[in-house]
């Protein structure tokens, strides 16, 4: 059950607020829809819902706030507009991804891929796909972790009708379940024929709360409009005069002075208000709630059609001589769920049907019976509570069939049925994040070509400064010239570390359900893990490339390695792993990934000279014999050798690029350790 309560949105500039004070209710079992126009603020109200817009209210999903929910996405599935995805990612790998961010066994993708219709297409780009199959896949990834409620907006926009159907049917099996299912619509028809309960929102303020039978009856039907201070004794002389007149004429009062009158005309209205000295300050015909100029379309589009509907049928009665041609037409176009015998039986008595049309009729009506009789289209199953435990499906056993629809019938368009109970993962993993992680950095060519492409400029930019020369040994099988702050390698270690954070936020893959990715510190532990195994390889395949490089145009002469290679290793692996680091701290910070990649170039460019001159400014004390004392101080703790490497990493923190590098790194952890505590203490 969801409870909205007073959600107001901050106001604007010079503007009153997108939505003020809508309260409703949304229970479990039931489709909700939220009704109205372009501007009618639908879309604020759920993203006021989902608290990813400031605002004012609160809403309670089965009695919490979402803030307040451990994992969100168990209980809430979300589609607000097309997929949050990577445009390269599959649609296999971005279901895979979000099963490993959620909890949830890898198999589950290509179950709701199969209820979703899309086992076909899971080898396709996310760009590749149509609005229809993005829909379908923005349900897939509502459903992946089998959430009570469904949060959805405007689900059926720009699908075709057999779409619309299937995805009605699916939401019609949802809450047959217990679940729970609120969306929003702009068509007034579509809210009476989808929706239980209809939520009609105006300008941003909720105008009517009504069942779907008792929208249908006061607010799809043509009414005339009118405003008139004397609203009361308007409708009562038009309740009085229909009685007299033995028409059949029902006003409604409406919130003010409004009227809505139903069965009459505006000019019989215009009359009686003229007659008894009553001011009108509106009279117009509308249908639905579009206003007035979609009414005169409507009319008129209406009034056509009941111009050719006589004319139809005058030529399906002269036609009568197929029997089986005329219950095609009546099928095609009388309403969703009529019998199929209808249009026929209505032709006439003087041709009776025959034995086969008989025993269509008869095989059609027991498939239809046996449907109504299903427990979900009686509404007799439940989606599990929260504190029920969630098993998994015994092997063989069927699956929980879709209820269903009145519009769908047998045939190829029946509806799927709803994917198995699945088991989540609770208790919190340290494999579930880095498992996240791999896919994430796997599911996209982006980091293998940036690779590709470090090797190629580094091999290249080696092969070119052996040729022109005066370039130290280091220097060249790293590919750095003198001219740039930092080797290829680095920033490409950089850029790849920029974009594990920054490309998350452009495409919010990680936490479909709030639209925006967690400072959470298993996900940085994971990144962090991820990238440096990434920038390690990373720099050994670029000295390995460039030595063979060397090797093969100039010789052995200069591809030996130097004497000094333990230093120069760790001064390399930390430069490049350092630049990763730098690149994940400042995207996840900043949250773009060209501010990772330009907190990698500043550490060269800005940060050393300032450290360059800390360094060698006067002081009173220095730190003279500093490796030799470290020396003695552990050779008589590490028999091994180890003080090797470390004064290895006391060298390379000691140069100024090692200590800005470790300065910048400690700065960026800080500020995100303090936004991470800062978002949880909110």
């Amino acid at each position: 059950m969801i409870q909205a309560i007073g959600l107001t949105s901050d106001p604007r500039k010079d503007l009153p607020p997108a939505v003020d004070d809508v309260s409703f209710e949304a229970r479990a079992g039931r489709v909700t829809a939220l009704l109205g126009g372009p501007g009618a603020g639908k879309t604020t109200v759920l993203r006021l819902m989902l608290e990813l817009q400031r605002g004012r209210g609160v809403t309670y999903f089965r009695g919490r706030p979402l803030h307040r929910i451990a994992h969100p996405s168990r209980e809430v599935g979300v589609v607000l507009g097309d997929v949050p995805g990577h445009p390269s990612r599959t649609v296999r790998g971005h279901l895979r991804m979000l099963c490993a961010a959620a909890g949830v066994p890898a198999r589950r993708a290509d179950e709701v891929l199969e209820v979703v219709g899309l086992v076909s297409l899971r080898d396709e780009r996310l760009s590749t796909l149509s609005r229809g199959m993005d829909r379908r896949l923005g349900l897939a990834c509502a459903l992946l972790t089998d959430p009570h409620t469904l949060v959805l907006d405007d689900p059926a926009g720009g699908l075709s009708t057999r779409e619309k159907r299937w995805l009605h049917g699916m939401l019609r099996a949802h809450v047959a379940q217990g679940g729970t299912v609120l969306l929003t619509t702009a068509d007034p028809k579509e809210a009476a024929r989808t929706a239980d309960q209809v939520v009609t929102l105006e300008r941003g303020r909720i105008v009517a709360d009504q069942e779907a039978a008792d929208f249908a009856r006061t607010r799809l039907r043509p009414r005339v409009a009118v405003r008139t201070p004397h609203a009361p004794r308007l409708a009562t002389l038009l309740t009085k005069e229909a009685r007299t007149t033995h028409r059949s004429v029902e006003v409604v009062r409406e919130s003010g002075n409004r009227l809505s009158v139903y069965g009459s005309t505006c000019a019989d209205v215009g009359e009686t208000a003229f007659r008894h000295g009553i001011p009108v300050h509106q009279l117009a015909d509308e249908i639905g709630d579009m206003g007035p100029a979609a009414a005169a379309d409507r009319s008129s589009g209406e009034a056509a059609r009941a111009d050719v509907a006589p004319q139809r049928k005058a030529a399906a009665t002269r036609s009568a001589g197929s029997r089986e041609q005329t219950a095609a037409r009546a099928r095609a176009g009388g309403p969703a769920g009529a019998e199929p015998s209808s249009g026929t039986e209505s032709a006439g008595p003087e041709a009776p049907a025959s034995a086969p049309t008989r025993k269509r009729r008869e095989r059609s009506a027991a498939a239809q019976d046996t449907a109504a009789r299903t427990p979900q289209a009686r509404s007799g199953g439940r989606r599990r509570t929260e504190a029920e435990p969630k098993t998994e499906a015994p092997e063989g056993a069927p699956r929980r069939r879709a209820a269903e629809a009145p519009e769908a019938g047998p045939g190829p368009d029946a509806l799927p049925e709803l994917p198995p109970p699945i088991s989540v993962r609770t208790a919190p993993s340290p494999l579930r994040p880095l498992r996240y992680e791999l896919r994430r950095a796997a599911g996209v060519g982006t980091g293998f070509v940036t690779c590709g492409v470090v090797l190629l400029v580094s091999a290249v930019t080696a092969v070119v400064l052996a040729r022109i020369g005066h370039t130290p040994r280091p220097r060249l099988m790293a590919g750095w010239p003198q001219q740039l702050p930092l080797p290829p390698a680095a920033l490409g270690a950089g850029l790849l570390g920029a974009l594990a954070f920054g490309d998350e936020f452009r495409h919010p893959a990680l936490a479909t359900d709030r639209g925006t990715v967690p400072r959470r510190l298993g996900l940085l532990a994971a990144k962090l893990l991820v990238t440096t195994g990434t920038a390690l390889l990373l720099a050994v395949l670029t000295l390995g490339c460039d030595i063979e490089m060397l090797y093969l145009v100039y010789g052995r002469e200069l591809a030996e390695v130097p004497s000094d290679w333990l230093s120069l290793s760790a001064s390399w692996f930390g430069l490049v792993v350092g630049c990763a680091w730098a690149g994940v701290l400042a995207a996840g910070l900043f949250r773009s990934t060209t501010a990772g990649l330009a907190a990698v170039v500043a550490v060269p460019v800005a940060v050393v000279p300032v450290v360059q001159k800390v360094v060698e400014g006067p002081s009173v004390r220095t730190a003279a014999g500093f490796p030799l004392r470290m020396r003695e101080l552990l050779l008589n703790q590490w028999p091994f050798g180890g003080e090797r490497y470390v004064e290895a990493v006391a060298r390379l923190v000691a140069q100024p690029v090692g200590g800005a590098l470790t300065l910048s790194l400690a700065a960026l952890l800080g500020a995100f350790l303090f936004t991470t505590l800062r978002g949880k203490v909110r």
